[in-house]
């Protein structure tokens, strides 16, 4: 049977969806399935039966139960077969990634969101200013230094522009 015969039944591509979360008792696996598609235990040990000999599942014996996991390999085989198309859908896949993240960002600014808490929050580096030594307490840039000859300024009055009018 080929692979796509195979995942072609939803009752079977279900069973994996179970497996791919890690190996399943078969009474596991037939309560869920029965529950949702409402057939009998042995249809669900019959498509059980169908993906364990076409290597999508393995099983293996725990005294009287059996534990079912999915084999990757078929899967592989599957995804190197779907390579070809994939230009199909991955581009309109990115835009959509890039569109989704375009919108978070636009709520976190809208929310003011994108600042960090202020208890999270470094201070701004000035660049210009080598980096402080942590042994000397910190200058209050908007104060000159004590040796300076120029008057303080009030950091409330703008300066004065000479060219501009007033």
């Amino acid at each position: 049977m080929h692979a796509f015969d195979v995942l072609g039944d939803p009752v079977r591509r279900r069973i994996l969806e179970l497996l791919a979360d890690g190996e399943r008792a078969a009474g596991e696996v037939s309560a869920v399935v029965q529950a949702e598609f409402g057939i009998s235990q042995p249809a669900v040990s019959q498509h059980l039966k169908v993906l364990r000999d076409n290597g999508f599942t393995t099983v293996r014996a725990v005294g009287a139960r059996r534990l079912y996991a999915v084999d990757p390999a078929p899967l592989r085989e599957v995804d190197v077969w779907l390579q070809r198309y994939r230009h199909f859908w991955t581009p309109p896949l990115d835009a959509l990634a890039t569109e989704l993240a375009r919108g978070r960002r636009a709520r976190r600014l809208a929310a003011g969101a994108d600042q960090p808490p202020a208890d999270l929050a470094e201070p701004p580096v000035d660049s210009a200013q080598p980096p402080a030594d942590p042994a000397e307490p910190p200058v209050d840039s908007a104060q000159p230094p004590a040796n300076s000859a120029e008057p303080p300024v009030d950091p409330d009055q703008a300066p004065v522009d000479p060219d501009q009018p007033s």
